[in-house]
């Protein structure tokens, strides 16, 4: 009764002795709003504390600025160094191609360096990435686990080191004097795995106080603690990297100065001719190369062709009983402001010109380049009544009905189309005349009336008509890469209307190709028909590859520009001759890698079934330059043995004023050659 009293007088005192439940707190949470007194300080309190707040979040904004420009900062020194790694990725994997003979794609990640170092070693490989290597008979887990101990036993009696699970977590140690006498190399069995050299530590002789060091894996070793048998061949190479005897023999050619025919057609001085032809005959040269320049020879009427001087030398040229390879220069050569020889395109042709500037090529600021004819007119009837591709048809027609007798007696034994600037299958992008300079990305030429026609039927067929219309991003002549939102990494180049634009670009050119190509296989039947491919390398190692597109190859970092160029190349059945360039001390500034340039262009070519020729940069002057070039030329420990065909030395002067790119042209042709120096 007691208890019930107490409770009845104190309803709450149970409540209060026990924890509260949800019903309590849901009841707490919904407390009366505060009046009077209490809610003029609640309404206080909360002034201050929305200040509080404020003040708070402008602490907080300034905060995040701060960081926001830490983070852009950082952005910025990550890409540094992204592409400082890509450099040395880029060396690294030119040299396995060029000394090594690894077969690394063109687009190789170190997954695939990894597999094909295994595989020089004699693993296997499997698509999925496992690893093993093959033995002669199949041996079990136990009986691999008692070779290793084997092994290891063999190697604790020779050089008694200490034991030890890890060679990460080896000591240096050192041994008695007795030892030294003992041979410092581990031979190790080739049925061994590679899990037995985690139980095998080899000592190293400490060069300071000679003892011998056990602080390091054999996998980690340097060279010096293998013997000569058992070091990779090519890593010997350099001993003999001047030896080039019994290796294939590749003709070299040597390029005619171009102011030996004047512009009337005339030789300037045949006396000159024959003592520098003698001169190349002197250093066992196969032939020579001869411009036939199309503004000479059909220079001031058109279809009237004058071909005196390039008989009269010709003639010279079968006295020292040389062969010949001629050019088809449709092209522009020189300026008027150099000291060079100056030819230009016919004179009926620029008068044309006059009257029509949509004929030669045009950038974005409408500014016209001469150099060559656009390959919009290459179907259209704007050269009095002809097109471009009837034009180039006639004078290579004269010029194989001229000579006739010389390509029956087989002294022309190769004619060379010139399909651009310089001879070279490419867009007038990278024109010095235009104001370009190394390393500049240079311009679209793509704005002439008949090109832009062009784009606008792609633009049209593709469904968007409103993509007639060349990049307004694309940066200047001179321009780099990353300062362009065109080209920059994740450019608009990777963007929809990038990929159309560039893709009609690309294929214009190609066009172009196929088109000239057609008529020059009916004038030069059975004739080998050569194609001149540049070299525009600088800035292969950003994704975009801004120079080429702008050259007119496709070629960014995740696609092959070549494949298509290569297919219309094997249609005809020509020779691909490709510029070889070394590198230089500016390149690495324009992120430029002409060994992974010239590793695509060639190994693609020779897959494409395509017989391949080189030809030197005016880049080249020295003896390493020159080896470079022979390299390139003949690979060494090729298995399947492929090589140029020919090699086309440009000089920049005559021989005889002692100016030429190699330091010696003899010794060149008889690496070249295969015969020893």
């Amino acid at each position: 009764m007691n208890t019930i009293e107490n409770i009845d007088e104190n309803p709450n005192q149970e409540l209060l002795t026990q924890p509260p439940t949800q019903t309590q707190n849901q009841t707490q949470s919904h407390s009366r709003r505060p009046r009077g007194f209490a809610a003029t300080a609640a309404a206080a309190a909360a002034a201050a504390a929305a200040a509080n707040n404020n003040s708070n979040n402008n602490n907080n904004n300034a905060s995040s600025g701060k960081g926001k420009k830490e983070r852009e900062k950082e952005k910025e020194r990550t890409k540094l160094r992204e592409r400082h790694r890509r450099a040395i990725t880029s060396r690294m994997l030119a040299g396995l191609r060029q000394y090594g003979n690894f077969p690394l794609p063109a687009r190789a990640d170190m997954n695939d360096v990894l597999a094909a170092l295994a595989r020089e070693a004699g693993w296997t490989v499997e698509p999925d990435g496992t690893t093993y290597r093959l033995s002669n008979q199949s041996q079990s887990h136990h009986h691999l686990h008692q070779q290793m101990a084997a092994a290891a036993a063999t190697t604790t009696a020779a050089f008694p080191v200490r034991s030890v699970e890890s060679p990460l977590s080896v000591k240096n140690c050192s041994v008695k004097a007795s030892v030294e006498c003992q041979p410092s190399v581990l031979r190790i069995d080739e049925s061994l795995s590679p899990a037995s050299f985690d139980s095998v530590v080899i000592p190293e002789r400490d060069s300071r106080g000679g003892e011998f060091n056990a602080s390091t894996s054999p996998i980690n070793n340097s060279v010096e603690c293998l013997e000569a048998d058992q070091l990779i061949q090519d890593v010997r190479a350099g001993e003999h990297e001047d030896d080039f005897t019994g290796t294939p023999y590749i003709p070299v050619y040597v390029m005619l100065a171009n102011h030996v025919i004047n512009n009337f057609c005339q030789l300037v001085d045949p006396e000159l001719i024959r003592q520098e032809i003698s001169h190349m005959k002197a250093l066992n040269v196969d032939g020579v190369i001869v411009n036939c320049w199309w503004g000479i020879v059909e220079g001031w009427n058109p279809q009237k062709y004058a071909w005196s001087g390039y008989r009269e030398l010709f003639n010279i040229i079968r006295e020292f009983n040389l062969k010949v390879q001629v050019v088809m220069a449709f092209h522009e050569y020189g300026a008027n402001d150099s000291g060079d020889a100056w030819i230009s395109l016919p004179q009926w042709v620029m008068e044309i010109g006059k009257g029509n500037q949509d004929i030669f090529f045009t950038d974005r600021e409408g500014r016209r380049n001469t150099e060559c004819l656009s390959w919009g007119v290459d179907k259209e009837r704007v050269l009095n009544g002809r097109t471009g591709i009837e034009v180039y048809f006639d004078f290579m027609r004269s010029f194989r009905t001229e000579f006739d007798d010389l390509f029956v007696a087989g002294l022309i034994c190769a004619v060379e189309i010139g399909l651009g600037p310089s001879g070279e299958l490419k867009y007038p992008s990278l024109s010095e005349r235009m104001g370009w300079r190394y390393p500049g990305i240079g311009e679209f030429q793509c704005y002439d009336r008949y090109l832009q026609q062009s784009l606008r039927k792609a633009a049209k067929l593709r469904g968007h008509s409103f993509w007639a219309r060349g990049p307004d991003n694309a940066g200047q002549y001179n321009s780099l890469p990353h300062e362009t939102g065109f080209f920059c990494e994740r450019g608009d180049y990777d963007s929809y209307y990038g990929r159309f634009f560039l893709n009609w670009y690309a294929q214009t050119l190609i066009d172009h190709a196929d088109n000239v190509l057609s008529l020059a296989s009916l004038a030069f039947e059975e004739t080998k028909i050569i194609v001149k491919v540049p070299g525009v390398y600088w800035w292969y190692k950003t994704a975009s590859h801004a120079a080429e597109l702008t050259a007119g190859y496709y070629n960014p970092s995740n696609q092959d520009g070549y494949a298509p160029v290569f297919e219309v190349l094997k249609k005809h059945s020509v020779t691909m001759k490709f510029v070889c360039a070394v590198p230089s001390l500016q390149d690495q500034e324009a992120l430029a890698d002409p060994e992974g340039l010239s590793w695509q262009v060639l190994n693609l070519a020779w897959d494409r079934g395509l017989a391949v020729a080189g030809e030197n940069a005016l880049s080249c002057y020295d003896r390493e330059g020159c080896m470079r070039v022979v390299e390139m030329a003949k690979p060494r420990n090729d298995p399947d043995r492929r090589h140029f065909s020919f090699f086309m030395y440009q000089q920049p002067s005559s021989l005889l004023q002692g100016i030429i790119c190699f330091s010696d042209l003899g010794y060149f042709i008889k690496c070249m050659h295969g015969k020893k120096s």
